[in-house]
């Protein structure tokens, strides 16, 4: 009886601590929708919590009520399909010769050490703009997607898990007649799910939330994707003179923190919409790569 009692007063605890810490996580989200919804003075004043105070969308239209926000979202979706098709592809393609042994590629090592050393040393930001610029990549999404096409973390990750797939598939395949890419998309990469989730996720989120590199390769505000688009928007100097009385009422009711919290959660929507669908292969995908038996 007192077994049964203790378990269910732990079970209890459990769900009380993981109820706390949710509760924690999802506090600043909450109060981020509640600012982003709220009167400027109320904010201002710091009179919001976790309930609109003064209830205004003004930060959502003046964000949402501009052609070029939709163009720029359609850019950054753009980017990601590109980014993320060409990454995990050329990843695939890196990491599947590196998993051999030595004995098969005997200049393993030395490759792998040449994409150890990518994540130790930098070239800097004027050599990296100054070979995107002669390859004539700038004011292009070629400039923005192959750059940084291939990770070395990612090549890594998928390194490891290929190495820990057991040797006897590769064998039974080629005593089947399967060659290289035939062994590669039948048997790997059905078999690589969580980790190529895993490095999916890493690939969006960065393209996505990625806004320096537009701004520094696109001369022209047309060709900037979302992150890039929002962040001018809150920088830059606006020219009032040419605003009509709506849009200067609008801009009235608008500070820089209801305006930067409608960014963020604007922002956030596309990655909340696939990371569900990829959640339960992330914890599996990051342990099973990254630990070498």
């Amino acid at each position: 009886m007192f077994s049964r009692f203790d378990s269910r007063l732990g079970n209890g605890l459990l769900y009380l601590v993981a109820g706390a810490a949710a509760a924690l996580c999802l506090a600043p989200f909450i109060h981020s929708i509640a600012v982003s919804f709220s009167d400027k003075s109320s904010v201002a004043a710091g009179y919001v919590f976790f309930w609109p105070v003064k209830f205004t969308v003004s930060a959502y239209t003046l964000l949402l009520n501009d052609v070029q926000f939709f163009k720029s979202f359609l850019i950054s979706v753009q980017r990601v399909l590109l980014g993320g098709s060409l990454s995990m592809i050329l990843t695939l393609l890196m990491a599947y010769p590196l998993s051999k042994e030595t004995e098969v590629f005997r200049s393993r090592n030395l490759y792998i050490w040449i994409i150890v050393s990518t994540m130790l040393f930098n070239g800097g930001l004027i050599p990296w703009y100054m070979t995107i610029k002669t390859l004539h990549l700038t004011n292009t999404i070629w400039g923005l997607v192959i750059p940084g096409a291939v990770a070395a973390f990612n090549v890594i990750l998928m390194i490891n898990f290929f190495r820990a797939l057991p040797k006897e598939l590769q064998d039974a395949g080629g005593m089947d007649g399967a060659g290289p890419i035939v062994l590669l998309m039948k048997i790997y990469v059905p078999l690589s799910l969580p980790s190529l989730a895993t490095i999916g996720l890493f690939t969006i989120v960065g393209h996505w939330n990625a806004f320096f590199d537009g701004m520094i390769l696109m001369d022209d505000p047309k060709d900037y994707p979302l992150q890039t688009y929002i962040q001018q928007l809150v920088v830059s100097e606006r020219n009032f003179a040419n605003l009509t009385v709506e849009e200067l009422k609008r801009l009235s009711e608008v500070s820089n923190k209801t305006l930067n919290t409608a960014k963020i959660l604007i922002s956030m929507l596309p990655i909340l919409a696939i990371y569900p669908f990829l959640q339960k292969y992330f914890t599996k995908g990051i342990v099973l790569g990254s630990v070498k038996e």
